[in-house]
């Protein structure tokens, strides 16, 4: 058979299977323009997201360099999504997806050199006043990420973690989350502007997303697999190194780039938002861990006082 030939009979199966007709799509291809990179990337689109609030350049690297988080995210999260929906989830399969989403933490921790080094400290504490009371906190997209990667429990403020269990409901849950404590005053329930805005922004789209990955995040799908693979090295070192890699190397870099510019003259400045980024960001005090029995009993107790 020609490869025209073969190639046609493929496509005709292809449009067939959805009810289209192969003719037409071959006649739209000959008035369709060919592709170029400035298009496929959408470039200028791309190149016209940033728009600085003062007039200091130095708002110009944080702007561009938080969309880069983000866009990192969307990548991390798109792997994560397919071992998610992936019904026979095989060791390598899982360690290759695994091992992806660490090299783009490895990735953004490495980035805070740059934004650590990459401002004037002066006009950062200078622009920093015109976002407030934005803060990185209200990044969406990681808490997407931590939701699907472990189960919901392990993300429950620490001091709330005996009361909750998966006869919870979402809403209970979701208010007790850790990233709570960076807006709320558990002895009144006041909740800072901060958190309040990000919930009404966010809210239920979290708990529609928690619930799908309720049973499909990553530490469950580990549990799932039959034993001979959960014993597989290879990965059980990529999930520890993913553990690690975005609770403890990622966090303390950003930690350690808040400090550079937030602590002044041995004076701790407030985070934008509010919060009390210290205990908010440090992992000794909150103890996310992702996947906490594929560490030993020490490793836990440890977790996060030696950085």
């Amino acid at each position: 058979m020609e490869p025209n030939k073969e190639i046609t009979n493929q496509l005709k199966e292809k449009f067939d299977a959805i009810g289209q007709d192969l003719d037409v799509h071959l006649k739209g291809l000959l008035y369709s323009k060919p592709i170029n990179y400035w298009d496929y990337v959408q470039t200028d689109a791309l190149l016209d997201l940033q728009t600085q609030r003062t007039v200091l350049p130095d708002e110009m690297v944080f702007i561009m360099y938080h969309q880069i988080n983000e866009l990192l995210f969307k990548m991390i999260l798109w792997e994560i999504e397919q071992v998610a929906k992936e019904e026979n989830v095989e060791a390598t399969f899982f360690s290759n997806k695994l091992m992806r989403v660490s090299r783009y933490f490895d990735m953004l921790t490495s980035s805070f050199e740059i934004m650590k080094d990459g401002m004037d400290i002066e006009q950062y504490n200078k622009f920093r006043n015109t976002l407030t009371p934005a803060s990185g906190f209200q990044s969406a997209q990681y808490r997407k990420i931590e939701f699907a990667s472990t189960e919901l429990i392990n993300l429950i403020d620490n001091r709330f973690r005996e009361t909750i269990d998966r006869n919870t409901s979402f809403e209970h849950a979701f208010n007790h989350l850790y990233w709570q404590a960076a807006g709320k005053d558990y002895k009144t329930g006041k909740k800072s502007y901060l958190l309040t805005v990000f919930e009404e922004r966010y809210k239920d789209e979290f708990i529609r997303f928690a619930k799908f990955y309720n049973t499909n995040n990553l530490w469950t799908k580990f549990k799932q697999l039959p034993q001979e693979v959960k014993e597989d090295k290879e990965l059980i070192n990529a999930m520890r190194h993913y553990d690690y890699t975005v609770n403890i190397t990622w966090v303390m870099a950003h930690y350690k780039t808040a400090n550079h510019y937030l602590n002044i003259g041995g004076k701790t400045v407030e985070a934008t938002g509010g919060s009390e980024w210290v205990k908010y960001m440090h992992p000794k005090y909150q103890r996310r861990i992702f996947f906490p029995e594929l560490w030993t009993e020490q490793e836990l107790k440890d977790w996060g006082k030696d950085v």
